[in-house]
This record gives C-alpha cells, structure tokens and sequence, in this order.
C-alpha cells in the first residue's frame, strides 16, 4: 500500500507543478492590462552584471493602461530604456528625465486572437506534462505488479490515476477559460 501511495504522490506533485508553470507562463501574457510582470524577462546591465528591471527600480501600475518604473540611481534611465526597446515586449518607453513610463496600447483583434492561440499552446503544453505523468504512474503500477503488488490494487492504482489526471485536466480548463475571457474582454 505504501509503493501506491508513492507512486500517486508521485503523480499528484508532477500535475501541481504543470499547472504551475501553467499559471506561471499566462502571467506573461499581456493581455491588455498593465502588470509589473510584462517585465519579468527584462535584464538590464547593473554595472556590468544582468540584473531584472525589478532589480534596479521599483516598478509600479499607477492605473490600468500605465506601467511607471522609477529607477533608483537616476543615471540608469537610458539603461533602462534601452533594454526595455531590446527586449521586444511591444512597448515604447518614455521618460522624463526622473522615471519611465510605458503606456500599454489597447489591442487589436487581430492580437487578441494571435494571444489566445498562444495561451492554448501553452495549456497544450500542460495537457502533455499531465497525461504524461498519468502514463507514468500507470507504468509504475504495472512494474509494481510484476515485483508482487496485488492485481487489484494496481488496477485502482490505474483508475485513480485517471482520475486524478480528469481532476487536473477540469483546473487546467478552467485556467484556461479565465485566461480567455480575460484576453477577449474589451
């Protein structure tokens, strides 16, 4: 009983970690809100080291449409600047000499559709990490066998797999549709 319980923790822990990461990549979609986290791929070079834009400025969101980065060594604005046009994140920095604002464009249909095809790849991605941590379990359960687990305990081994795999699969789902929604939404 104990190599069950194993082996469905196993399981259990690899589907959390691809909603995860899930949840983790939709946070980057800019979905036409402004978000600290449209940032988070941005480097900028600190004094010869790469260090993120969080690193080097507080970053705020004054409202909706605006994202305001104040840095906190003032000569770092042209740093700064340049690595947010280098990063090629959609948006044109401006500033003012003490901070930087980035105003975030509504988006066209044309690129609402284009980020919901990505957000479905991406659950995609998760679908896969998911069956295949259920097809894993199921392999375990049946190498258990053969080393003397009982036939029957392996086989509700196999079934709560697959149900656990369905109970993921409705959160993914879900993840997804709120994502969707949030992306479509005018």
């Amino acid at each position: 009983m104990a190599e069950s319980k194993t082996i469905m923790k196993e399981a259990e822990d690899r589907m959390q970690r691809a909603v995860d990461h899930l949840e983790e990549e939709l946070i980057n979609v800019r979905a036409g809100k402004a978000s600290p986290n449209v940032l988070n791929g941005v480097m900028v070079d600190y004094y010869g080291s790469m260090t993120p834009v969080t690193g080097v400025a507080s970053v705020t969101v004054p409202d909706a449409k605006t994202i305001l980065i104040q840095p906190w060594d003032k000569k770092m604005i042209k740093q700064i600047e340049k690595a947010i046009l280098d990063s090629n994140i959609g948006l044109t920095p401006s500033n003012n000499g003490e901070q930087i604002r980035l105003s975030i464009p509504p988006l066209t249909e044309d690129r609402r559709k284009q980020l919901v095809k990505q957000v479905r790849q991406e659950a995609e991605t998760a679908r896969v990490s998911l069956r295949n941590a259920r097809r894993d379990a199921v392999e375990a359960f049946k190498r258990a066998q053969k080393e003397g687990m009982p036939e029957d305990e392996s086989k509700d081994g196999e079934t709560q797999a697959q149900k656990m795999l369905e109970r993921f699969t409705k959160l993914l789902d879900a993840i997804l549709d709120k994502k969707e929604k949030e992306i479509m939404t005018v």
